[in-house]
């Protein structure tokens, strides 16, 4: 049986890397960059003035002149003026410097009277004031999105501004989510005494969509093997991704390890020595199809999919893996079994600047109303089983990016 560490290495190694695509910067929010983004020009690109006011030469306030005649305006957007010697020009934020000039009297510094903007007195200027110089922030050429970022909608800014239309990032897979169990009854059917409401399936989307992968698909299979057989073979053959929920445990209707065996796909992993989730499943389907199977209890499905299924689309989508993040524990926690503990928790901060995780103890792995208000889970480590207030623990937050 793995530890978390090495199932987490095992699926990062077997996992193959999604094709490229080009896409818009309108369907680009969200997905991983595959390019390297160079800023198109100097930034700013031209001298560019920081505050409504006029333009002058600061040699001639040095030289005591307060009075300037307005020579002309000249606005964000327009054509670079040429100053006139002892004269100004109104100028407009975002401007760029006129020629001749090399400081910015801010308006609320200046009265005007005919057409003369006269300086308050006791002002000081200084050349290079109100100007921000051009390249100042970076130059033409400079690397401004690494391949591998998610693309945030700062991230479009950069891109829209580097004059780009398009850009690389990683494919969107197609992924099918598959619920199996004879007991599950989707929401708005009749139900009876001895099922339950189907909701892992909905959940995993959920969670998927969350993290930007948005081409999935549900179905629901009863526990009949050659139907399983059937179905499975029919999404290996259209999607790219398979996750599944439920039947990988050791009763005599959980078929799907011996199904998906039949069906080609090669058995990376079975079981991790973790609570809760230790049954879980992962393979390789013969066209190369990453499987996920995922045990059947709510709580350890969402903690599967979290912690081994996002971390493993973002590497295949060829996104960075993100810095590790820790929390304190604001309360003693005692975990018997030999296993890895993910223990779902609140966050709150104190006065300090640090992140406090609240546990929230589930009475068993299918009691997942109790996640509602959770940031995410911490990991307790297998090799002790005690761990007292003020630990820092691994945090793995619901919302990997």
């Amino acid at each position: 049986m793995l530890t978390t560490a090495q199932a987490h290495d095992a699926i990062l190694e077997a996992i193959p890397r999604f094709d490229v695509e080009s896409v818009s910067i309108d369907s680009a929010l969200g997905r991983v960059i595959c390019q390297s983004v160079q800023a198109e020009r100097d930034q700013p690109p031209f001298d560019r003035v920081m505050m409504d006011g006029i333009a002058i030469s600061s040699t001639k306030f040095e030289q005591g002149q307060r009075r300037f005649a307005i020579q002309s305006m000249q606005a964000a957007g327009d054509c670079v003026q040429q100053l006139e010697p002892g004269n100004c020009i109104e100028i407009m934020t975002g401007a760029a410097l006129p020629e001749g000039a090399d400081c910015i009297i801010p308006v609320e510094r200046i009265a005007v009277h005919d057409n003369v903007a006269e300086i308050e007195s006791g002002y000081r200027a200084e050349a290079g004031q109100f100007i921000h110089p051009r390249g100042s922030d970076h130059a033409k050429g400079t690397e401004l999105l690494h391949v591998g970022t998610r693309i945030s909608p700062m991230d479009i800014a950069i891109i829209t501004s580097c004059g780009l239309t398009e850009v690389s990032v990683g494919h969107m897979p197609a992924i099918r989510v598959i619920s199996t169990g004879n007991e599950l009854v989707a929401a708005g059917e009749p139900i009876a005494p001895q099922q339950i409401r189907l909701s892992n399936g909905p959940a995993i989307i959920a969670m998927l969509v969350q993290h930007g992968y948005d081409d999935c698909r549900h179905d629901h299979l009863v526990d009949d093997p050659k139907l399983l057989e059937r179905r499975l073979r029919k999404h290996l053959d259209e999607a790219d991704v398979l996750i599944l929920s439920g039947g990988v445990s050791m009763g005599k209707a959980d078929y799907i390890p011996q199904v998906l065996g039949d069906l080609g796909v090669r058995v990376v992993f079975h079981k991790i020595s973790q609570r809760p989730g230790k049954p879980m499943w992962f393979g390789i389907g013969p066209e190369d199809q990453p499987v996920f199977a995922l045990p059947g209890n709510p709580v350890s499905t969402l903690i599967c999919c979290r912690q081994y299924v996002i971390p493993a689309l973002n590497a295949a989508s060829g996104g960075l893996a993100k810095n590790p993040e820790f929390a304190t524990l604001t309360t003693d926690v005692t975990f018997e079994p030999r296993l890895t503990c993910f223990l779902p928790v609140k966050l709150v901060s104190n006065a300090a600047g640090q992140q406090l995780a609240m546990p929230v103890h589930t009475n068993t792995s299918g009691d997942f109303a109790a996640l509602t208000g959770t940031a995410g889970y911490v990991e307790l480590a297998l090799d002790t089983s005690r761990f007292p207030t003020g630990t820092a623990v691994p945090l793995h937050r619901w919302h990997l990016f």
